[in-house]
């Protein structure tokens, strides 16, 4: 996977992240460059300062630490050679390039009327690494999809940043779009698949190059490319006819409005939110209005697990319980 970003890197750069072990290249999330200041890395073991000799170590005084022509060659490569072309990424703070890997930036920024316009001076780029895995989705899914096959419930991911919402996602676009012999064995509804409408607002979910997915998303899902959500949500409606809607990190007023469309017109919609627990999005205004409007009729939630890497995942129905039938949330959703 580091291959395909390396190229947005020059010289000493390149060099140096070419030959970091294997085994950290694997496992590798996030690349931290920040001018005249340790380069970093973070993975699934933790994070580690590298060396100009590409080894990892504990301590920040031995760690490389980029040039400013080092971050000034990787924000043309970012930019392709055209600050302006990329005015409204850099609005927003981060560049999404080829592969869905997100960069986030860090800098001065310049302020008109009130508003953030641009960064410039950019000093600290967060690389995040995005990686395809198959199946992520295989043990949610026959909590979503009601028993006869014909309905996928509508689901809220809830989970902190880096534990693979959008990993998640990505496969359930895919298993819920493949016909029944592509999804893991006697899953609900395996005999049937459905149209699928991705709205890709930072072009992570289906990483498109010129509109078409390099990511598998599965053979009946499109996808509206660097679209806004709420916006995009609108036009799958009005053109796409989709039967589940998938959309990454709601929480504005427009989304909210979007989502009750798509529940008007009987579409399903499998969307993402930062947070903890239920609990924890329940405090942001237009995620609890959507939660006591009964919007949603499950909850995946993500969480840390000591000792691994991998997220531990439960799934909640609206009235709180684990579909094991578990009470675990006192009082309910609604």
């Amino acid at each position: 996977m580091i291959s395909s970003i390396l190229p947005y890197f020059s010289g000493t750069m390149r060099n140096i992240l070419s030959t970091l072990p294997k085994r950290i290249q694997e496992q590798l999330q996030e690349i931290r460059i920040r001018e005249d200041r340790p380069l970093e890395v973070i993975g699934g073991a933790g994070s580690g300062f590298v060396t100009s000799a590409g080894t990892v170590c504990r301590q920040w005084e031995q760690a490389y630490r980029p040039t400013r022509q080092d971050c000034a060659n990787l924000l043309e490569q970012l930019t392709q050679h055209s600050m302006y072309t990329f005015e409204e990424e850099l609005k927003r703070g981060f560049i999404t390039v080829a592969g869905g890997h997100r960069v986030g930036l860090a800098g001065r920024t310049v302020i008109e009327q009130g508003k953030v316009k641009y960064v410039k001076d950019v000093s600290g780029f967060n690389f995040r690494i995005a990686r395809e895995w198959k199946q992520a989705g295989a043990g949610v899914l026959p909590h979503l999809i009601d028993p006869a096959g014909e309905q996928v419930f509508r689901t809220l991911v809830i989970s902190p940043p880096q534990l693979g919402k959008t990993t998640l996602i990505r496969d359930l676009a895919r298993l819920l779009s493949s016909e029944g012999s592509q999804r893991a064995p006697n899953h609900a509804g395996a005999g049937s698949s459905f149209k699928v409408g991705i709205v890709d607002e930072r072009s992570e979910i289906a990483a498109c190059v010129k509109g078409v997915p390099r990511f598998d998303v599965g053979p009946r899902t499109d996808v509206l490319d660097g679209c806004p959500k709420a916006e995009g949500m609108m036009m799958m409606i009005r053109s796409m006819s989709p039967d589940v809607l998938i959309a990454d990190e709601i929480g504005r007023a427009e989304d909210a409005e979007a989502i009750h469309e798509a529940l008007h017109a009987g579409i399903s919609v499998i969307a993402t939110a930062h947070g903890r627990s239920v609990a924890d999005v329940q405090r942001r205004p237009i995620l609890r209005d959507l939660l006591s409007d009964g919007v949603f009729e499950r909850f995946v939630v993500l969480e840390r697990r000591r000792g691994t890497a991998s997220p531990g995942i439960a799934v909640f129905d609206r009235q709180g319980r684990r579909l094991d039938g578990r009470l675990a949330l006192k009082g309910g959703l609604t």
